[in-house]
């Protein structure tokens, strides 16, 4: 091989790293932000199973070495998923950074 045919082939090489790398993070967020749902609606579920199935499945929009599509996928999964949290927490009176306990107020409390 020619020395151009050797870049070509490393360039290809760091390029489909760097998109498997950026698939796996966006798969570990996927499945963190779903442990923050209790309990999933029917698009919930749908949404994560249905982006984790694309893209483990072999059969893609793009072949597998090109990690753009599923990325596509599961960060769609995730937008929607974080939505989902925020909306379930807005709906139980809890702000999006606050922990799962029962919200606090500082009129609950007693001053003196």
């Amino acid at each position: 091989m020619s020395r151009q045919s050797w870049v070509l082939v490393v360039v290809a090489g760091i390029l489909a790293l760097a998109t498997l790398v950026g698939a796996v993070v966006l798969a570990v967020r996927v499945v963190r932000t779903r442990r923050l749902l209790s309990g999933l609606g029917a698009g919930g579920k749908v949404a994560f199973y249905g982006a984790l199935i694309y893209t483990i499945f072999p059969v893609d929009i793009l072949p597998d070495p090109i990690y753009l599509d599923d990325m596509g996928v599961l960060a769609g999964a995730l937008i929607y998923l974080t939505r989902l949290v925020h909306k379930r927490r807005a709906a139980a009176g809890r702000l999006p950074g606050q922990p799962d306990g029962p919200p606090t107020s500082d009129r609950t409390r007693s001053v003196r």
